[in-house]
């Protein structure tokens, strides 16, 4: 990662890789990135990294099942896919509840700053993003949700409303084979009615990320760190 160092992770609920800023500030602004189904805590980094956001740490999760059986096992995934393509309901909370005690732990034991602290996901990744943003805004400055939706069909308790501190960049793939389109856009609507800052962009791709899409989502990320 240019411009950070990789520093010694602490004991936590997940596993994860972690990289400080060379600034030198006593406090870190932060970006906490979710991978995608079949990845791992390394998937995101060259998309962060392209970002050239030297003054941020960086931490990386990994999703504590794995994924796949046999010689289709590889890499790791946050929930199985229940019916009708939404989380299958227990492996998705269980999730979350291990991301949320995650949350605490990395609190305590980096020097964070809680103000400038970002969720940043990737399909699955962006679904959790989503949901541990979403149940409690006020612990975050803002969400990155590439290809992903907010999991309003869950049995999570998600605030939808009252919205207007909470940034939130969305892209999607117009052609999505993976998570339809449809849930970007229904996703988008449910947060603008909410009072989110929501910058919403589709694409003409697939499950992926583009250039573009880095493009726009760091002006977006410069944008905040110069309003801040």
């Amino acid at each position: 990662m240019r411009g950070m160092k990789q520093g010694n992770a602490i004991d936590a609920s997940l596993r994860h890789v972690i990289f400080r800023p060379d600034s030198g500030g006593t406090r870190w602004p932060t970006i906490i990135a979710f991978h995608g189904r079949g990845t791992d805590e390394n998937d995101l980094l060259p998309l962060i990294e392209a970002l050239h956001l030297e003054e941020y740490a960086v931490i990386s999760a990994r999703a504590p099942h794995r994924f796949g059986s046999g010689s289709l096992m590889g890499g790791y995934t946050w929930y199985e896919i229940g019916e009708e393509g939404i989380p299958d309901q227990g492996t998705f909370l269980s999730s979350v509840e291990l991301v949320r005690h995650f949350m605490i732990e990395i609190k305590s034991g980096y020097p964070i700053d809680s103000e400038k602290m970002f969720l940043l996901g990737f399909s699955q990744g962006a679904v959790i993003s989503y949901a541990i943003g979403l149940m409690d805004p006020t612990q975050v400055r803002g969400i990155v949700a590439l290809s992903g939706y907010v999991p309003y069909r869950s049995d999570l308790p998600l605030k939808l409303d009252g919205l207007g501190n909470l940034c939130v960049f969305a892209s999607h793939g117009a052609w999505d084979e993976i998570i339809p389109v449809e849930l970007g856009r229904t996703s988008a609507e449910l947060l603008k009615k909410a009072g989110a800052k929501l910058d919403y962009h589709e694409y003409p791709m697939g499950h992926q990320v583009l250039d573009e899409t880095l493009h726009d989502l760091k002006a977006w990320m410069n944008g905040i760190v110069r309003s801040s």
